[in-house]
């Protein structure tokens, strides 16, 4: 016996437009947003230049290198043969993974936290952080709490460039603009 998924009701009003969605989570959100689309042409506009990558593009684009395990977000690397600047952007992006879905407390690294996650010598992460920082593919915070360390939208987008031609890595998303 298969219980039913409860329907989602949407109601837009936009100026002197008025339009009511109802349907599966997934249906009223592409209605709503054909619906704001066709009525505010400056959204779509916008959308052509816009670059940001969804907890679920993420995890497509990662899935077969990054993990959640119960030690938390992991690089998998298996047969794989990845540089130390791919694993530490890597764990970067699996942490992002890890605090969008409610895994971690923040989208943040230290390097000792980087150093324990990925087995990687202090001295090569700090290196591979820095060449990737001055790149504006990380980006570093100061604070109380000491260095941290996160992945930019635009690193994420190297990376997965990057891992397309390493491994063949299949996934695109639709963000992803051509090089």
């Amino acid at each position: 016996m298969s219980q039913e998924q409860p329907k989602l009701n949407v109601v837009v009003t936009y100026g002197q437009v008025k339009a009511e969605f109802t349907g599966s989570p997934e249906t009223v959100l592409l209605s709503v947003n054909n619906f704001l689309m066709k009525n505010i042409p400056e959204l779509n506009l916008a959308r052509l230049i816009s670059v940001n990558y969804s907890t679920a593009e993420l995890i497509s684009m990662f899935r077969d290198i990054i993990k959640i395990t119960p030690e938390g977000p992991r690089v998998w690397t298996g047969e794989y043969k990845l540089s130390d600047k791919d694993i530490v952007a890597l764990q970067l992006v699996a942490t992002r993974i890890g605090f969008e879905t409610g895994k971690l407390s923040g989208p943040s690294l230290t390097l000792s936290e980087i150093q324990s996650s990925t087995g990687l010598k202090s001295k090569s992460i700090s290196s591979r952080l820095s060449e990737i920082s001055k790149l504006g593919f990380v980006e570093k915070e100061t604070s109380e709490q000491g260095v941290r360390y996160k992945i930019t939208t635009q690193g994420i987008h190297w990376l997965n460039n990057i891992l397309s031609k390493k491994i063949g890595h299949p996934h695109q998303s639709k963000n992803t603009a051509s090089s």
